[in-house]
């Protein structure tokens, strides 16, 4: 190209861009609310044209206004919000509003303004109601906590089995006494002490600095114990962890608690080697945590642990679980036949759903609060009201767990709503009646223990 064919194609670009930058000046005195308005020779004209219009239709003088005035109005000109719209008149360019549709366009912005505060106000009464009802709680709270630190605490052998004392905790222990009521009512028939805890724990951290320098010096403890079932507990302790309540994010690593229960559950499994570390333990001993000092936890721990019901499960005893779930079945039956029918016509066994309520006693599977409520009333009626709580929820699910085949079931109860009715779950674990044929849940259990028994030194059992 040459140099001057070079200045005549920058003289045409030059140009170009000038009459593009004309054009996209003038469009943008085209652009208005409701898209883009045709060129005119003068746009300020029309402007002012279209505010003096809007002016006579509001009764204003159209007097030309000063600066200040002229910015309010133009303000005022806009809509202040989309359902406004429908009240503005069309462009000067559109044919103007027939007075039948602008009425019916200010009757309905009249009813969505309606709507909005009948929206508004619906919204204040339900918050004022969550205030009042929560205001409520807090009073029921406070007062119930003034009772059990006032009469009951201090009287607890000769009040804790009262019938007044029995309602209120069927109703919910205040937290700020739960972790004391816990540990009376679990008692401590092992014995243990803090200095005790204190043992365990030391023996557990040295174990844990032998297994990670790879020493041998543990090589000759607890021998009755295979050295690699010892350090597969102490392993999985440390997985288990990360693993308990993962959205408190207390237990974790670098959260507050976190060293708190890695050492309950260590101590543990050196205070009990011939049960170790058993996955769902964690549970267990982070409910503890969150109510009770470390040596007070590891103590009701301990206890909660040696219970028949738990030593079962967590040592696998096969043929004493078999056993509970016979047990379970029975007030199953007695309580909701056709949903024991639908169940078993689907073959859907108790071992499912109940190992991990048991083993974890609801802490994993129901929301932290209710599962506090279920250890309230378990801690004063035992292990019978595990499976009566199996038959609150079973109650609580029925209409839905008839309609259901075995797989959605299953997956139902194993994997339980993250939020549950308080209140109506407790009313229906009070509708369940833990007694067959005039037998209670103990003289069941017993029964079937003595029929288990029998049945294994090949004699018949006896039919009752």
């Amino acid at each position: 190209m040459s140099v001057s064919s070079a200045f005549l194609f920058a003289d045409r670009n030059l140009l170009a861009r000038k009459q593009n930058a004309r054009l996209d000046k003038q469009n943008d005195l085209g652009w208005k609310l409701f898209g883009k308005l045709p060129l005119r020779e003068n746009a300020q004209k029309d402007s002012k044209k279209i505010q003096k219009e809007y002016e006579d239709k509001a009764g204003r003088p159209s007097k030309p206004p000063s600066p200040k005035q002229n910015v309010r109005k133009n303000l005022d000109f806009e809509p202040l919000s989309t359902t406004a719209l429908i009240l503005e008149d069309r462009p000067a360019n559109l044919p103007a509003k027939p007075a039948d549709e602008a009425q019916k366009h200010r009757q309905q912005y009249e009813e969505m303004v309606v709507q909005a505060k009948k929206r508004e106000l619906k919204e204040a009464q339900r918050r004022k109601r969550q205030l009042e009802e929560r205001c409520r709680l807090e009073e029921s709270i406070g007062n119930a906590a003034l009772t059990w630190n006032n009469e009951i605490l201090p009287n607890w052998e000769t009040m804790w089995c009262s019938r007044k004392v029995r309602d209120l905790w069927w109703q919910g222990i205040p937290p700020s006494v739960r972790g004391k009521v816990w540990s009376l009512a679990i008692g401590n028939e092992l014995n243990i002490t803090h200095e005790l805890f204190d043992i365990c724990l030391a023996r557990a951290k040295e174990r844990w600095r032998s297994l990670s320098t790879g020493g041998s010096e543990l090589e000759n403890e607890d021998a009755s114990f295979p050295a690699a079932d010892r350090e597969a507990s102490l392993e999985l302790i440390k997985l288990d962890i990360s693993r308990t309540f993962p959205n408190l994010c207390i237990f974790q690593q670098g959260g507050p608690y976190h060293d708190m229960l890695h050492s309950i559950l260590g101590a543990y499994t050196c205070y009990r080697p011939d049960v170790g570390y058993v996955q769902g333990m964690s549970f267990i001993a982070a409910v503890l945590i969150l109510n009770l000092d470390t040596e007070d936890a590891f103590i009701a721990f301990s206890n909660l642990l040696n219970k028949p019901c738990q030593m079962a499960f967590f040592r696998v005893d096969h043929g004493l679980m078999l056993t509970y779930f016979a047990a379970f079945e029975v007030f199953f039956e007695e309580n909701l036949p056709k949903l024991f029918a639908h169940f078993k016509k689907n073959n859907l066994t108790p071992d499912i759903y109940l190992i991990d309520w048991i083993f974890t006693l609801y802490s994993k599977s129901l929301p932290l609060d209710l599962a506090c409520r279920i250890w309230d009333v378990f801690c004063r009626d035992g292990e019978e009201f595990l499976f009566r709580t199996a038959l609150g929820v079973l109650k609580l699910f029925e209409d839905i767990l008839t309609k259901m085949d075995f797989i959605h079931m299953a997956q139902l109860l194993t994997r339980l709503p993250d939020h549950l009715p308080a209140e109506e779950f407790f009313a229906c674990i009070a509708t369940i009646q833990m007694q067959s044929r005039n037998k209670k849940w103990a003289q069941v259990l017993a029964a079937l223990q003595k029929d288990s028994r029998e049945t294994e030194k090949g004699s018949p059992p006896p039919r009752h």
